[in-house]
């Protein structure tokens, strides 16, 4: 067993206030910043992130791994003239604050002119932002975390015809951001996160299979019970047994919604700012064409109130707001941060993310496609013969053409119900024709940072036998 930082004992009270009282990183960051100007910045803003995760993992009834960890760690962005530089460290006494910034301002003045480079204006900044409920004040002692590890190992055992445990794992953790900039943003968040998951192996020697089931939320609350999480692994995994071999053909497909929300990523994928400005995305000219049925809307909402994904303001301190990328099936905007949108002419969406040793780029929060009105059986009720996937296998979607073609598992459906099972073949097609016949289904949940309910795509190709 590996432990680290006494993994074994559950955080005390007195740490876990420490770690929830950001007030020493908002006074680091502002002495970053200070020190920059100071140094001869222009600009400046300096980013301070704080982790804390600790998490178990078991196999067979017994812990295997115990662990935790926390860190603060710092970034500063300096600007002279049209270059920056971004330095980071976590290690900051004495006179460090002033030294890392005359390194970043020396390490500014021989960096590359950028013509897009600059601060947020301060007339987009955030100043007052609801109360999101990013943080459970209660985080789990690691006995807590073992003991809904071996809960969720324990259900999944008890399925009839798994034969062994891939192990389970129970998690949490608490992480956050200061920024201060020198336009006079400050601003800071919390978020926790707790999580749980077991995978379940099924058959006898080359006949295994496995499968697995998790949860993750920001509140113990919103996790899906233990023995659920087990069960479900269990049941999937049984239900991939004596899997069979389809020839190849063109048949509808049906996504899992747990493989569903894929299709949204490769959407958000091709509309991030950075990749239309680099015009390295097959949707850059398609801006406010019709890419989806006219009932589709796809929506990236930051303000969600216990989102995995939710935040106050970006990571230049621009406020955010929910915005549908896809309304009535029309794409309507990119995602932007400040210097992608300089450089397309456009207004930032509020769409910046940033570690601390990079300077910000555009993301996501929390996606999801709004649910269709048929229920997961009418969508499939027609299909003579078609594939519910319920597994994807590699990345080989080209985010330059919209070529997709991936591995998957999942059941043969015959006469509108999924039948034997499925493993070993290819999908293929195109992003766009895919895009132009999905049809959602009514079953969305929100239980990752992407979701989407059962979707339907005609004529895909199978590449079986």
């Amino acid at each position: 067993m590996t432990t680290t930082l006494n993994a074994s004992q559950p955080l005390s009270s007195t740490r876990a206030t420490d770690l929830l009282d950001q007030s020493a990183l908002r006074d680091l960051a502002q002495r970053l910043v200070d020190a920059a100007r100071k140094a001869g910045a222009d600009a400046a803003d300096a980013v301070a992130v704080r982790g804390m995760s600790q998490g178990v993992e078991v196999r067979d009834g017994r812990v295997e791994e115990a662990e935790r960890s926390e860190g603060d760690d710092v970034g500063l962005r300096v600007i002279v003239g049209r270059r920056q530089a971004v330095v980071s460290t976590n290690d900051i006494t004495g006179e460090g604050a002033a030294k890392l910034a005359e390194r970043a301002v020396a390490m500014a003045r021989v960096a590359p002119d950028d013509a897009y480079v600059g601060l947020a204006d301060p007339a987009l900044h955030a100043h007052d932002w609801p109360d999101l409920d990013m943080l459970d004040p209660a985080m789990p002692s690691t006995a807590d975390l073992e003991r809904r590890a071996l809960e969720a190992e324990a259900a999944g055992l008890a399925v009839a015809g798994v034969a062994k445990s891939g192990g389970a794992s129970a998690s949490c953790g608490i992480g956050g951001m200061v920024l201060v900039t020198s336009t006079g943003f400050h601003g800071a968040y919390l978020r926790s996160s707790q999580g749980m998951s077991m995978t379940a192996i099924a058959g006898q020697g080359t006949a295994m299979e496995r499968d697995y089931d998790f949860t993750s939320a920001i509140h113990a609350s919103d996790l899906a019970a233990p023995q659920a999480i087990g069960r479900r692994a269990g049941e999937r995994a049984v239900a991939r047994l004596n899997p069979r071999k389809v020839a190849t053909c063109k048949v509808p497909v049906v996504f899992d919604p747990r493989v569903s929300n894929s299709l949204v990523g490769h959407l958000v994928g091709a509309v991030n700012g950075a990749s239309i400005a680099r015009k390295s995305s097959f949707l850059k000219d398609r801006m406010g064409e019709q890419l989806f049925d006219s009932a589709i809307r796809i929506i990236d909402d930051p303000l969600r109130v216990r989102g995995l994904r939710s935040q106050p303001f970006d990571a230049e301190g621009v406020a955010v707001r929910k915005l549908a990328i896809i309304d009535g099936g029309v794409l309507t905007t990119w995602l932007l941060d400040c210097a992608t949108a300089r450089e397309l002419g456009l207004a930032t969406t509020g769409h910046a993310h940033r570690g601390v040793s990079s300077p910000p780029s555009p993301g996501a929060y929390n996606l999801h496609m709004e649910p269709g009105t048929l229920t997961p059986a009418e969508l499939m009720a027609d299909i003579k013969e078609g594939f519910y996937i319920t597994d994807l296998i590699g990345s080989g979607v080209n985010g330059v053409t919209g070529d997709y073609s991936r591995g998957a598992a999942g059941f043969w459906i015959e006469n509108g119900e999924p039948t034997y099972a499925v493993s070993e073949v290819t999908i293929a097609g195109h992003l766009l024709p895919m895009f132009k016949s999905l049809t959602p289904a009514n079953d969305l949940e929100f239980r990752y940072g992407v979701n989407a309910p059962t979707l339907r795509i005609e004529g895909l190709t199978i590449a079986g036998r």
